[in-house]
């Protein structure tokens, strides 16, 4: 067995396993935290589940007062800490690529704040993924030190904040 393709669970309960579609049912935790199966994906599981927020903000946008988005959004960033630390803790592995929900609700943050055409939310898209992966100062740091729920969150919320402030940079420069 190769070391990256099995991890020794925290719960008793479980085994020897990659995570898979079997156990992200087992606890609407694991669900959200795989992104609703996103993050199963064999190859960037980040990207899979940054795709993935795109359908699911849009539908909340369309049934969702801004109010009652920023809200949800709110919720979903706090409500990651625990979702991310459970499962993570479940998992043995504090940050495992297949948790997503970091992802999606940083990247809900970007949409929120994005126009809304093709060419800015594909900008959007890309900066955020260069970020996730690149993390500049400080996410790096941030990243290496909390291996828990909260350091999950932080170093995508950090890559919104970078890629936000592109956004607001390519707007002020570009016609």
């Amino acid at each position: 067995m190769h070391k990256d393709k099995f991890w020794i669970c925290a719960t008793p309960a479980m085994t020897t396993f990659p995570p898979d579609w079997r156990f992200i049912t087992r606890h609407p935790a694991y669900f959200l935290a795989f992104g609703l199966g996103s993050g199963l994906a064999p190859r960037a599981p980040g990207t899979f589940g940054t795709l993935a927020a795109l359908p699911l903000y849009y539908l909340l946008a369309w049934f969702a007062t801004p109010t009652q988005l920023y809200l949800i959004i709110g919720i979903a960033v706090v409500a990651g800490i625990w979702i991310c630390g459970k499962t993570g803790r479940d998992l043995g592995v504090a940050d495992h690529g297949g948790i997503v929900w970091d992802e999606i609700a940083a990247f809900w943050i970007v949409l929120a704040a994005t126009p809304q055409t093709p060419l800015w939310v594909a900008a959007a898209f890309g900066l955020f993924r260069l970020f996730d992966i690149w993390k500049p100062f400080p996410i790096r740091q941030f990243d290496a030190r909390l291996k828990n729920g909260f350091g999950v969150m932080l170093d995508d919320l950090l890559a919104a904040g970078y890629t936000l402030l592109a956004l607001f940079l390519a707007q002020k420069i570009l016609p």
